[in-house]
């Protein structure tokens, strides 16, 4: 079954976002790059993206969202069979399609479905 695992939004000042969510709900810093940073509570996690990273087109608002599968093919086949369009993967991420794959639903929204492993190794929270 598949859970909701993350959402992803896209703001002009990370920095300012994640110290926001920081101080408001107790999230925890669990990745940081220049084109992102990643929190978490230990189960939901938030992505906060500079809305001139590439892959944010330059809009601001959410960005994605993501769920985890117990198992990649059958996941994907599902979301896919219900009208699900292929996307692509997350660049320099790691574990590539058997971990990690981008979609668009029939209203062109983004969302993602990841592994357990993927979500253990990206985003620090315990596979399931």
């Amino acid at each position: 079954m598949a859970k909701l695992r993350h959402i992803a939004i896209t703001v002009d000042d990370m920095e300012k976002t994640a110290a926001f969510y920081e101080k408001s709900f107790d999230l925890k810093r669990v990745r940081q790059s220049d084109v992102a940073i990643m929190l978490s509570d230990g189960i939901m996690s938030l992505a906060i993206i500079h809305s001139q990273n590439v892959n944010a087109e330059g809009r601001k608002g959410l960005h994605h969202i993501g769920f985890l599968v117990d198992d990649m093919e059958k996941g994907a086949a599902k979301v896919e069979g219900s009208g699900a369009v292929y996307h692509g993967q997350i660049k320099g991420i790691g574990g590539g399609p058997q971990e990690e794959r981008k979609y668009r639903d029939p209203n062109g929204i983004h969302f993602d479905v990841a592994t357990p492993a993927h979500a253990k190794r990206v985003w620090c929270i315990p596979g399931e």
